[in-house]
């Protein structure tokens, strides 16, 4: 992370208020009809989850950080191997958190 830039509020905004209308669903979604709803705590919930996102933010955003990874891709029709395989050194997985998905896009020319 860069400091506290535009990308930075730009991305931690957007996260806040995905986080916002999540915990408004939520608080919303407790409510067996409209008029049981406590607007007020739905509002105030709501609040507090986007301050607490938005601190949340401050350890990190995994969309800012720069973790590509450029290995080699082996393709091969040997019945004996495997169809696709990706070699990645360990260099190239340094401080990449292992335990999230990864994506591979597979691109045939």
């Amino acid at each position: 992370m860069n400091g506290f830039g535009k990308k930075w509020w730009k991305a931690a905004g957007k996260r806040a208020i995905k986080t916002i209308a999540q915990t408004a669903i939520a608080s919303i979604g407790t409510s067996a009809v409209m008029s049981d709803v406590n607007w007020i705590m739905v509002l105030s919930a709501s609040i507090l989850s986007g301050i607490l996102s938005l601190l949340t933010s401050i350890a990190g955003l995994p969309e800012l950080e720069e973790n590509d990874i450029n290995g080699n891709l082996i393709v091969s029709s040997n019945a004996n191997e495997e169809l696709l395989s990706l070699e990645i050194t360990p260099e190239q997985l340094k401080g990449i958190d292992t335990k999230n998905e990864m994506t591979f896009k597979i691109i045939h020319k």
